[in-house]
């Protein structure tokens, strides 16, 4: 027992002084911080900012003016968000990823036919406002009469029509800050 006791201390005190040892090259020298060392001042230069160039205001959709218009802020463009946003807003939403333009709402009962329910998912896949820069899915649940919700089948006219409307609030909204901004 002694002696396994001295071979964990022999151990332990060898693993210390390599550890120690390890850390022997670094001077201070080297970790103090020179604003005019080249090594530094490219990390320095800049916004000097947390959230970018732009600062929050510039995260959250502002910023210069040299970005295209609808481009600024988030990883898709701005007009298809909101009016995503915009056109689901009656749905209770379950996910709103901005950076990756991905919409999921929870599922909806319309008042009007309370035997179904309703699902989206809507994909802004552009930075650009174009027609092409956006997919929406539309899922549907009907409700049978032992208590269950089952799949059932949805036009395909559905998602057409809601990509069509969200693309016509995104140019109202696009015309909007146009008018605004001259």
């Amino acid at each position: 027992m002694v002696n396994r006791l001295r071979a964990t201390t022999l151990a332990l005190g060898l693993a210390t002084a390599a550890v120690l040892a390890g850390c022997s090259d670094i001077s201070p020298s080297d970790t103090a911080y020179r604003p005019n060392d080249p090594r530094y001042q490219e990390e320095t230069q800049g916004d000097n900012s947390l959230f970018g160039s732009g600062g929050l205001v510039g995260l959250l959709g502002g910023g210069s003016k040299k970005d295209a218009p609808g481009a600024q802020g988030i990883g898709v463009n701005t007009f298809l968000w909101r009016a995503s946003l915009d056109t689901v807003s009656f749905m209770p939403l379950t996910s709103a990823d901005p950076f990756g333009g991905v919409i999921i709402t929870d599922w909806y009962t319309p008042p009007e036919t309370p035997n179904e329910r309703f699902k989206l998912n809507v994909y802004i896949l552009d930075r650009q406002l174009r027609a092409d820069g956006i997919k929406a899915t539309v899922f549907r649940q009907s409700h049978t009469p032992d208590g269950r919700w089952v799949d059932a089948t949805v036009d395909p006219k559905t998602a057409a029509d809601l990509e069509n409307a969200i693309l016509t609030r995104a140019r109202q909204l696009r015309v909007n800050t146009a008018q605004q901004s001259s």
